[in-house]
């Protein structure tokens, strides 16, 4: 065989290689959304997998549907810490959030806004199944995890101490990816974690978990994840930033019509965003199916006071920093007129 043939057999290879990584490794969107004129850019949002964030994916998927199309790119990630960082470089532009971690970034500067929040309850603390620990003052002296030191997960922990009369010092904690703790706990390399849905469902699915407590035991009217958005866009964007929260809106009214909306949500979420088993959505999202709600998202001024309160009772908030400092309900008002997605599972069409 020639030299030449051998070379332009190897150039073909090459090129064959490198258009199936093209197709299969290239998120196309995020590539060509950079070529845009700013004004005309998709918002990127962040997002973990975790059903405080589910109406992110499901907004995406439906919104595909509609006529308009997709509202913003979605992004995951695996932590929180990684989130703050890319929203403070603006590699993100709104991200989930847990909301201790809004209003410590917003005291230490960052701009950024909370427009509307992920769901209510959802948040459990999780114990071996055939551990020790039967009620929750068997925990001191034991190690939970928890999602980050600023997080509503750390919080309900500190709601219990009390109301147990537990110490600080009695209980060790820990931070880690909300991903890994299931893992974790069923090694026994942890007694227990707090974190929100699917890993409390995961760890009763695997059989060597059990809920010890819902967070709404400790915290009726429990919130853990906010959406939140940065200064500028909110400044130079409105319109875009309420065609966001009017998506997840209208996501988490359709979440909240019924089981089979939440098992086909279940299925796509976990399937195409999540990388992750469809039964353990399922098993989140309905048994039963107030484990979690979608409604009602509207950041409330009381929630906040108390989780501000609590943070600086604990020691992660330095200063009083006032409710209308951090959030905006100009979008969250306006997206109160809307309705559930006109969509149904299977379709191809959405309104």
């Amino acid at each position: 065989m020639s030299r030449g043939r051998i070379f332009l057999i190897a150039l073909g290879w090459l090129g064959m290689i490198s258009a199936l990584h093209a197709c299969l490794n290239i998120n196309w969107s995020f590539v060509l959304n950079d070529y845009r004129p700013p004004e005309k850019r998709k918002f990127t949002v962040a997002y973990i997998p975790v059903t405080c964030h589910l109406a992110c994916p499901v907004t995406d998927y439906i919104s595909r549907f509609s006529r308009s199309g997709e509202i913003f790119l979605p992004k995951m990630f695996q932590g929180f810490p990684e989130i703050k960082e890319a929203l403070i470089s603006n590699r993100v532009q709104a991200a989930f959030i847990v909301a201790p971690l809004a209003i410590a970034l917003k005291s230490q500067g960052v701009p950024i806004k909370v427009v509307y929040l992920g769901h209510r309850y959802g948040s459990a603390v999780v114990v071996q199944k055939d551990g020790p620990i039967k009620t929750f003052a068997d925990m001191r002296g034991k190690l939970i995890a928890i999602p980050s030191r600023f997080s509503d997960e750390r919080l309900i922990v500190f709601r219990a101490m009390k109301a147990f009369g537990i110490q600080p010092n009695e209980i060790r904690m820990v931070e880690m990816a909300p991903p890994d703790v299931a893992g974790a706990l069923a090694a026994k390399a942890i007694d227990a974690f707090s974190m929100g849905e699917p890993f409390p469902s995961q760890a009763e699915m695997g059989g060597f978990g059990r809920v010890l407590f819902h967070a709404r035991e400790y915290w009726p009217d429990y919130m853990s994840c906010v959406l939140v958005v940065r200064q500028d866009m909110i400044d130079q964007r409105p319109d875009a930033v309420q065609t966001l929260v009017d998506g997840i809106a209208r996501s988490g009214l359709w979440l909240e019509k019924g089981k089979p909306y939440r098992e086909d949500a279940a299925d796509f979420v976990a399937r195409l965003y999540y990388n992750q088993n469809p039964a353990l959505l399922r098993w989140a999202l309905t048994k039963p199916l107030d484990r979690v709600m979608y409604s009602p998202l509207a950041p409330r001024k009381a929630d906040f006071d108390m989780v501000r309160d609590l943070m600086i009772e604990t020691g992660v908030l330095a200063t009083k920093i006032e409710f209308d400092e951090y959030v905006d309900l100009r979008f969250a008002d306006h997206a109160s007129i809307k309705t559930a997605w006109n969509y149904e599972p299977g379709s191809s069409q959405a309104q």
